[in-house]
């Protein structure tokens, strides 16, 4: 999971907050890594304030509105359950996929325990409210791998998940 928050814990301000608040330093980090990875997961929300697929990676967007149809190569929507996703991505030879949110999602994942490592940038904001990391009442036990500062006083966290 790679995500930005605000230091009070906030991905976003709504459902509909445009990610422009990161700092270009978690965007090339984002790319580095999801370029990486090769496949990026994301809800349709998430998506939707985005507006067009991630070039270089395969987009999965998950979604429970079956008539939505990619217009891109590079894009799928999909319907199925976290593990029939990671199942398919394997079958097609990934062996790393970038959850990349919103709350929702990155909740199903964690609750199937199929989270190995979160990657959180802090950005020096306060939203004072707004969406979390989770949406649900998630437990997970971390290790911190590694902490960095970044550009404009953004602090990277890389955390692996304890299961």
């Amino acid at each position: 999971m790679l995500m930005a928050q605000t230091l009070d814990g906030k991905i976003a301000k709504h459902a509909d907050h445009f990610p422009d608040w990161t700092g270009a330093e978690d965007k090339k980090l984002f790319v580095e890594k999801s370029k990486k990875a090769g496949a990026v997961m994301m809800g349709s929300r998430t998506f939707d304030t985005i507006g067009r697929p991630l070039p270089g990676r395969k987009n999965i967007i998950l979604s429970r509105n079956k008539s939505r149809v990619s217009e891109w190569d590079n894009l799928i929507y999909t319907d199925e359950k976290p593990t029939e996703i990671l199942k398919n991505l394997e079958e097609d030879g990934y062996s790393e996929v970038i959850l990349a949110g919103g709350a929702l999602v990155n909740s199903l994942f964690a609750k199937e325990n199929l989270i190995d490592e979160i990657i959180v940038t802090v950005s020096p904001l306060v939203f004072g409210e707004g969406l979390a990391l989770f949406e649900d009442h998630i437990a997970i036990d971390l290790e911190l791998k590694e902490a960095k500062t970044l550009e404009n006083s953004l602090v990277c966290l890389t955390y692996r998940v304890q299961k």
